[in-house]
């Protein structure tokens, strides 16, 4: 059953047109005429990573699913997911535990919880700056038809989605051929080749899907899609931090680098000697600088 519990303020409504109402979801060939929620809309014009997998997760599952999740955060990027649980839950609460933002994309009512077992998923959620969204009216209980309406807005909202672990024919894999079909990128963590609980993720790496073998692969797979370095995301404000993203992107050359940002070209130079000095960039044979194989995995680095 669901937790009638949420009932609070402030609620919301979205329409297309609306300042918040999501771009991504402009997307889908039928984009939603209202989307329903709790907490910050704001949060949902994020480049999100969706994080899914089965409801019946082995623990191996759940692992990826929490170490994603807090990839996500310590990247500063915002979690997407189902609130279910198993993986969604995971992922979830590995974002949310490591300071995250999540967004929850409900089956149900915005203002309720299903599962129960996920309210804490649902609250913190709200509570540290994210948002639970559903389709669906206020106070809605489960019903057959919602969810898989619900996945292809995860599916949406996600700028790249890591499937962790499922079976050929399930809600994760219905999600993860909806975002193909919006040109999502996909990646998956591969499993047994004798587990039913696998058969869907490792169909996806066959299929084309990007490999996530480790959480060196993860964040080099971050790195690539969402020009972001994880643990130097919290100090970007900075010139120096700035640089080092715009690198992430595209490596170049000193003053290029330094029209990109708006800054001197000596500054830059400076900049970029300090962080050579350190081992976060590298020199290039051809006069471009780029990020080292070090700052990519997320080291952290002394200015």
């Amino acid at each position: 059953m669901a937790d009638q519990t949420l009932r609070k303020e402030p609620l919301w409504e979205l329409r297309p047109g609306d300042e918040h109402y999501p771009r991504s979801v402009l997307d889908l060939e039928r984009p939603p005429k209202v989307i329903y929620g709790r907490g910050n809309p704001e949060v949902l014009a994020d480049m999100g990573l969706g994080v899914i997998g089965a409801r019946r997760a082995t623990p191996y599952g759940l692992a990826v699913a929490s170490m994603a999740g807090r990839i996500a955060a310590e990247s500063g990027i915002t979690l997407v997911s189902g609130g279910a649980m198993g993986c969604d839950a995971a992922a979830a609460r590995g974002a949310l535990d490591a300071g995250g933002k999540t967004i929850v994309v409900s089956g149900v009512g915005a203002d309720t919880v299903y599962p129960r077992t996920s309210h804490d998923v649902f609250e913190r959620a709200v509570e540290q700056g994210g948002a639970v969204v559903a389709l669906v009216p206020w106070g809605q209980t489960p019903r057959r038809g919602c969810f898989p309406q619900r996945n292809t807005i995860i599916a949406a909202l996600s700028h790249s989605l890591l499937i962790c672990e499922a079976g050929l024919r399930s809600g994760t894999s219905s999600t993860a051929l909806a975002a193909a079909e919006l040109g999502r990128e996909i990646y998956a963590a591969p499993g047994s080749i004798v587990s039913p609980e696998s058969q869907g993720a490792n169909a996806l790496i066959r299929d084309g899907g990007s490999i996530v073998c480790s959480e060196a692969d993860l964040e080099m797979l971050i790195s690539r899609d969402f020009g972001v370095l994880r643990l130097v995301q919290e100090r970007l404000a900075t010139p120096r931090n700035r640089l080092v993203s715009a690198l992430v992107a595209s490596p170049m050359r000193a003053d290029d680098l330094a029209h990109s940002l708006g800054e001197e070209p000596l500054a830059v130079l400076r900049y970029l000697a300090d962080y050579e000095a350190s081992g976060m960039v590298t020199r290039l044979p051809d006069g471009r600088y780029a990020p080292t194989k070090e700052a990519l995995l997320g080291a952290r680095m002394e200015d």
